[in-house]
C-alpha cells in the first residue's frame, strides 16, 4: 500500500511507481539457482483451490460421459494458470499488492471485495467444515460430521495463527503427498482406458453436458484463493519483476499437479462408475460412495487411503483460506483504517488477520449445524457464491495487465485472450449458478 499521506490523491502512475509500504525496495531473498528449488506458493494456491466440490464435479462427469470431457478439464487448467499468472505478475511488476490495484479503479472495487470477503468467509467456513468432517466421521464415527469439520477447523486456527509462513508450506506439502499417492494411487489402479483418453482431447459436447463442461472448466481448483497467490511469495520473500520467471514456473506446476489429481478423478469415475453403470450421489456424499465402490473391489486398506486422500483435500482447503484470504483481509481492512501495510511474516500476527481467521472458525458453526441434516444446500450457496468472484477477477486483471503497468509488463495476445475465455467462461457460470439457486 501507499503512505498514509498519498491515499486521497494516489493516482495510476503513483500506484505503479511506489512500492508498498513494508515492502523492501530490493528483493529479499536471493534468487536461487533452479526454478526447481523455488516451487512452494503456486503449489500451495493451487493445493487450496482444489477441493471437495472441485474432485466430486470431475468424478461426476467421468461417471457420466467417461473421458468425453477430458479436453475441458485441461482448458480448465490452462485458464487457471493464465489467471495466477496475472495475479502474480501484477505483484510482482508494481511491487504492490492485487487489492492496491482495485483501489485505482475506484471505490466500488473496494465495496464490492469488502461485502464479498466477509460473507463468502461465513458461507465458506461452513462448507469447509462440512468437507472435512465427513471423511473422518466414515473413518471414526465417534463423532458426527459437524464435530468432525468443528476440530479441523479449530486446528487449522491455531496452525495459522501461531504458525509461519514456511511451516504453513511444508505442512500443506505433506498434505499434498497424501492427496497424490491416495488419488493418483488409485487412478494408476484403476487401470485408465490411455486411448479413450487421449481421444478426450477433442472437444465435444454430447447431449445434456454443457453444464459439466462449464464445471470443468471453471473448477479446476480456486476461486478468491487465486488472489491470495501473491501474499504468499510475498511472504517467501519474492519481489519484483526479476521474480517473474520464477513465480511463471511456480504458478503452472501448481496448476498442472492441479490438473492431475482432477484427471485422476475423472478416471475414477470413468473407469468404475461410468463403465459399470453406476449412479453418483449428490454433494460429498458421491465421494462416500465412491469409498464403498473402492472398498467392494480393492479392499478396505484402499477404501481407507481414499477416505484420507479426501480429507487431506479438504484439509489444505481449510490451511490455505486461513492462511491467504485472512492475509488479504488484513491488508484490506489496515488500508481503510489509514494503517500501514504489513508484509512477510508480521502480517500473521496482525490483529486484522486473526480478527478474520476467527471469523472464518466461530460463527460459520452455527450454519455448520443449521444446514447438518441437508449439507447440499450449503454447497449450492457456496458454489453460488463463488462464482461472484470470477469474473470479478478475470475482468479486473484484464484493465489492470493493460492499464495499470509498465508497457513490459502488459499482457500479450495469448494472456488478453486467455483472461477474456475466463471472463466470459465464469459469467456464464455465475449466470448459472443463480439460476439454479432460483430453480
Amino acid at each position: 500500500m501507499v503512505p498514509d499521506s498519498s491515499r486521497t490523491t494516489v493516482t495510476p502512475d503513483a500506484l505503479n511507481a511506489a512500492p508498498d509500504a513494508g515492502a523492501n525496495a530490493a528483493t529479499d531473498t536471493p534468487l536461487p539457482h533452479s526454478r526447481w528449488r523455488a516451487l512452494g506458493p503456486g503449489v500451495v494456491a493451487a493445493a487450496t483451490g482444489v477441493g471437495a466440490g472441485d474432485l466430486i464435479a470431475t468424478l461426476a462427469a467421468g461417471s457420466a460421459y467417461g473421458y468425453t470431457l477430458f479436453w475441458a478439464v485441461v482448458l480448465g487448467v490452462l485458464v487457471k494458470i493464465a489467471l495466477g499468472e496475472g495475479v502474480g505478475r501484477y505483484h510482482l511488476a508494481t511491487r504492490g499488492t492485487i487489492l492496491r490495484g482495485w483501489r485505482s479503479l475506484g471505490v466500488w472495487t473496494s465495496v464490492y471485495f469488502g461485502l464479498y470477503v466477509v460473507v463468502w468467509g461465513f458461507i465458506y467456513g461452513a462448507t469447509a467444515m462440512t468437507a472435512t468432517g465427513l471423511p473422518l466421521n466414515v473413518l471414526f464415527p465417534v463423532f458426527s460430521t459437524q464435530v468432525w469439520g468443528a476440530l479441523c477447523a479449530f486446528v487449522g486456527l491455531a496452525l495459522v495463527w501461531w504458525g509461519g509462513y514456511a511451516r504453513f508450506e511444508r505442512l500443506v506439502g505433506v498434505l499434498v503427498g497424501v492427496m497424490f499417492v491416495s488419488v493418483v494411487g488409485i487412478a494408476l489402479l484403476v487401470t485408465p482406458d490411455l486411448p479413450n483418453l487421449f481421444a478426450g482431447f477433442a472437444p465435444r459436447l454430447p447431449p445434456g453436458s454443457l453444464l459439466y463442461s462449464l464445471g470443468l472448466l471453471g473448477g479446476v481448483g480456486g476461486t478468491i484463493t487465486m488472489a491470495a497467490y501473491g501474499y504468499w511469495f510475498n511472504a517467501k520473500g519474492w519481489r519484483g519483476p526479476e521474480w517473474l520467471p520464477f513465480m511463471r514456473f511456480d504458478n503452472a506446476v501448481g496448476y498442472v499437479m492441479t490438473g492431475l489429481f482432477v484427471v485422476s478423478m475423472m478416471i475414477v469415475g470413468a473407469e468404475l462408475l461410468f463403465t459399470a453403470n453406476i449412479a453418483l450421489a449428490e454433494g460429498n456424499g458421491g465421494l462416500i460412495a465412491l469409498g464403498e465402490v473402492l472398498r467392494g473391489r480393492f479392499g478396505t486398506p484402499i477404501w481407507a487411503l481414499f477416505m484420507v486422500g479426501f480429507w487431506a483435500t479438504s484439509m489444505t482447503s481449510i490451511l490455505g483460506v486461513w492462511n491467504g484470504v485472512s492475509l488479504m483481509f488484513g491488508d484490506f481492512a489496515r488500508d481503510l483504517r489509514g494503517r500501514p501495510a504489513v508484509s512477510g511474516e508480521a502480517a500473521t500476527k496482525t490483529p486484522e488477520f486473526r480478527l478474520y481467521a476467527l471469523w472464518l472458525t466461530f460463527p460459520p458453526l452455527v450454519l455448520l449445524f443449521q444446514f447438518a441434516d441437508s449439507p447440499v444446500q450449503l454447497v449450492l450457496i457456496y458454489g453460488a457464491l463463488g462464482a461472484f468472484f470470477m469474473p470479478f477477477l478475470a475482468g479486473t486483471l484484464l484493465f489492470l495487465l493493460n492499464r495499470r503497468v509498465e508497457p513490459q509488463y502488459r499482457s500479450g495476445f495469448l494472456s488478453n485472450a486467455m483472461l477474456t475465455i475466463a471472463l466470459l467462461l465464469f459469467a456464464a457460470l455465475c449466470i448459472n449458478e443463480l439460476r439454479g439457486l432460483g430453480g
